[in-house]
C-alpha cells in the first residue's frame, strides 16, 4: 500500500501541487452548484425544471470528479476523466444549446453560454482538469517503466 498523507492522498499524486487547486475548485463549484441547484429546485421548480435539474448534474458532476481527484490512483484518474469529460461536453452542449435557443432555458444553469454567469470557468475548469491527468498518467507511466514505484505506489496517483 503506498504511503499517504494526513488526507489520505498519495504524495506527487493528482491532489498535489496544482492538483490541489483543482480539487479547491471542484469542491467550491460542487458546493456552490449544488446550493444553487438545491435552492431552485426547492422553490421555483416549476418555472424552469430543465434549467434546475441541469445545475443539480452539474453539482454531481463536480462532486465525482472532486472526490476522483483527491483520491488520486489509477482508479481515481479515471473517475475524475470521466467526470471531467462529462462535464466538458455538458458545458459544450448546454451553451449552444443556451444560445442558440434562449427559450428552452427560462433561467440560466451553471453550463449557461458557456459559464458566462460564473466566469467562464465552467469551460475552462475541464479542460484544465483533462490536461493535469494526462500528465500525472504520463508520469505514472514514465514511473513505472523506470521501476521505481510499486504497482501501486505514489506514482499511480
Amino acid at each position: 500500500m503506498p504511503e499517504r498523507d494526513a488526507r489520505g492522498t498519495a504524495p506527487g499524486g493528482t491532489a498535489a501541487g496544482p492538483g490541489r487547486v483543482l480539487v479547491a475548485v471542484y469542491a467550491v463549484f460542487a458546493l456552490a452548484a449544488g446550493a444553487r441547484a438545491g435552492v431552485q429546485l426547492a422553490t421555483r421548480f416549476d418555472e424552469a425544471p430543465v434549467a434546475y435539474l441541469l445545475s443539480a448534474l452539474a453539482a454531481v458532476v463536480y462532486l465525482v470528479a472532486t472526490v476522483g481527484l483527491a483520491r488520486g490512483g489509477r482508479a481515481g484518474r479515471r473517475t475524475a476523466v470521466v467526470a471531467c469529460s462529462v462535464e466538458l461536453a455538458g458545458v459544450l452542449v448546454v451553451g449552444v444549446l443556451s444560445l442558440v435557443d434562449p427559450a428552452a432555458f427560462p433561467d440560466e444553469t451553471v453550463w449557461s453560454a458557456f459559464g458566462r454567469g460564473y466566469g467562464f470557468v465552467p469551460l475552462v475548469l475541464p479542460v484544465l482538469g483533462l490536461l493535469w491527468l494526462r500528465h500525472q498518467a504520463d508520469v505514472a507511466a514514465g514511473e513505472e517503466a523506470a521501476g521505481t514505484v510499486p504497482e501501486d505506489g505514489p506514482g499511480r496517483s
